[in-house]
């Protein structure tokens, strides 16, 4: 795997629209673009160097997204864009069968599904990374997402692999748990 660079940021939610919680809800996001080395080559069958690739990134990013947290992480997601050069499935090969693993292993469990996306695009586009509870993937207070951009990446044969975690859900959730079900 060749990493051209990778991104990291702590946000800090302080208010939103007037509700202003007892603490803040702390973001986190990391960001690796990555070379891919399907790009140009249309439907390649053995996509596990990417596989590998997605393990490898929540291995080596995940453990930090947390500590920036400076808690608990309550919810994650996971996202990737893939350069105009390649397809939709390189990025899911980046966060679907082994990303998972890690990423679970840095909030210590998590038994829900990890909310993902997966897009082509240019340089510059934006890619939203969706968040859910850990542990409830029925928590509709904790559907949220991160929005991130880079612009100089993807490259046309790269891919933005993007990871997430909250210590928190929407500040101004008002519509409740799921019902019983």
């Amino acid at each position: 795997m060749h990493i051209r660079k990778i991104v990291t940021w702590r946000e800090e939610i302080f208010e939103e629209l007037g509700t202003m919680p007892e603490r803040p809800v702390v973001k986190a996001v990391g960001l690796a673009v990555i070379r891919n080395p399907f790009a140009g080559q249309p439907a390649v069958q053995d996509l596990s160097a990417l596989f590998e690739a997605g393990a490898e990134l929540g291995a080596r990013l995940m453990p930090g997204l947390v500590a920036l947290l400076g808690g608990p992480a309550v919810s994650y997601g996971k996202a990737a864009l893939v350069g105009v050069a390649g397809e939709v499935e390189h990025g899911g090969a980046c966060v679907h069968p082994h990303l998972g693993k890690p990423m679970r292993a840095a909030v210590g469990g998590g038994a829900a599904l990890i909310g993902s996306v997966v897009k082509v695009g240019h340089a510059g586009a934006t890619l939203d990374i969706p968040l859910g509870h850990k542990d409830d993937p029925w928590s509709f207070a904790h559907f949220d997402a991160v929005t991130v951009t880079l612009a100089d990446a993807p490259r046309p044969d790269e891919i933005l692999v993007a990871m997430a975690v909250a210590d928190g859900g929407r500040l101004r959730n008002r519509c409740g748990d799921a019902p019983a079900r």
